[in-house]
């Protein structure tokens, strides 16, 4: 393993302006890892950022879930196609929204029931509350609790969300949100087990990725990432929550886990589960999907109509190179300009809303895994407050690209 200085210096720079707090970089190119950090893990205490540090991952959740899920439909216990509530009756009857937007009890029949297929690539008329203003928003913050770590129990979620009405259609687009919290907890429920024991006894044990999971114990805590966002004027400062949900601390006992937002890991736990899309479906000797179904989840899923009119955060990130497979983003068509469509066609990544940021690119047998923890607001981030650690991560793809 190689420190790499260069690296290094990007990282550095963002640091000194304040951009983020601190930043970790673990890279495979060419068979070699090379190792960059910079900043502090907690700055009050002057803890640097170290390669073991344990970051809060978000949205890099989602893939890890969306494998398990898989593991399953290898075995036979699930099906893509088949609806979801065999498993969940709770969704045998859905209501649609006529509008968005619009009152709760203004729906129609849903057409069809939502399936497994669905979960997998936000087509199953779920959403998330809060990249919306409407009744139904409200209702998601109201009734499901926290988006990382809920005190609603998970049974108690299922029948809660199945009583809400779908933003659309099951199948007919692409709203990205509560889809794969619902998948692992109907993994949970398949295999009557929390998912936390499902993902340490099918990929965190497998794989090696002793440090991740959805708690972090007191021996480990030492090593964590405090969490840093910014103040009204964009200084850095330390939050102890972020949407409403305390960032550092996850009650034990607490018994929802969310399989869309709610592990910790580290660069290198991480990178290990990067590697199953290098290596189709297995990492040093170790297989968890066989190659057919990697290459599925890897493949575009969506209708050249819904890759058109998928909006999320108010772009359309799907329009133009770039699809969704089971799980994954995947680039279609490469282009050097766009931050989710440089690699081969092919490399498959997906980001984390506290900064993080992972791919891997089967063409050329590369990955890199970028963890920071960058607690800005989606209001925040309208005004342009804490979207430096984008920009971060733009420049870390350039200069790998170009290395």
């Amino acid at each position: 393993m190689q420190r790499d200085s260069k690296l290094e210096q990007i990282l550095c720079k963002s640091v000194a302006e304040g951009q983020v707090a601190g930043a970790s970089l673990l890279v495979l190119r060419a068979g070699q890892t090379h190792f960059a950090a910079a900043g502090w893990r907690d700055i009050e205490r002057k803890l640097p950022i170290e390669r073991g540090t344990i970051f809060r991952i978000a949205s890099m959740t989602k893939p890890i879930t969306s494998v398990a899920a898989l593991i399953l439909v290898e075995e036979g216990r699930i099906a893509l196609d088949e609806p979801i509530a065999r498993v969940a009756p709770e969704f045998a009857k859905m209501r649609v929204l006529l509008r968005p937007d619009g009152p709760l009890d203004q729906t129609v029949e849903a057409n069809r029931q939502i399936t497994f297929d669905d979960l997998l690539t936000h087509r199953s008329g779920l959403t998330y509350g809060d990249p919306h203003r409407s009744p139904l928003s409200a209702a998601y913050r109201e009734r499901l609790g926290g988006d990382i770590d809920s005190h609603v129990e998970p049974d108690e979620w299922i029948r809660r969300l199945a009583e809400l009405p779908l933003v659309a259609q099951p199948g007919s687009a692409m709203y990205y949100g509560n889809s794969t919290d619902l998948l692992g907890l109907l993994v949970a429920r398949i295999e009557g087990l929390h998912l936390g024991e499902v993902l340490l006894h099918r990929i965190f044990e497998p794989l090696g990725m002793t440090d991740t999971g959805f708690w972090v114990p007191p021996e480990k805590r030492e090593r964590r990432a405090s969490a840093y966002g910014f103040d009204e004027q964009g200084r850095l400062m330390k939050r102890a929550t972020w949407g409403g949900v305390v960032v550092e601390e996850r009650p034990k006992e607490m018994a929802y886990e969310s399989g869309g937002v709610g592990l910790w890991s580290t660069l290198d736990d991480y990178l290990k589960f990067a590697r199953l899309f290098l290596g189709d479906g297995a990492v040093d000797g170790v297989r968890l999907l066989r190659p057919a179904t990697l290459r599925k989840m890897m493949t575009n899923q969506l209708t050249h109509e819904q890759r058109a009119n998928s909006v999320f955060l108010g772009r359309k990130p799907f329009a133009v190179g770039r699809g969704f497979g089971l799980g994954v983003s995947v680039v279609l068509e490469q282009d050097e300009s766009d931050m989710f469509r440089r690699g081969n066609p092919g490399t498959v990544t997906w980001p984390g809303a506290y900064g993080g940021w992972w791919e891997a690119d089967p063409t050329d047998q590369s990955a890199f895994v970028f963890l920071a923890h960058n607690m800005a607001d989606l209001a925040q981030m309208a005004r342009g407050i804490g979207i430096g650690v984008w920009a971060l991560i733009d420049d870390v793809q350039r200069a790998i690209a170009q290395s």
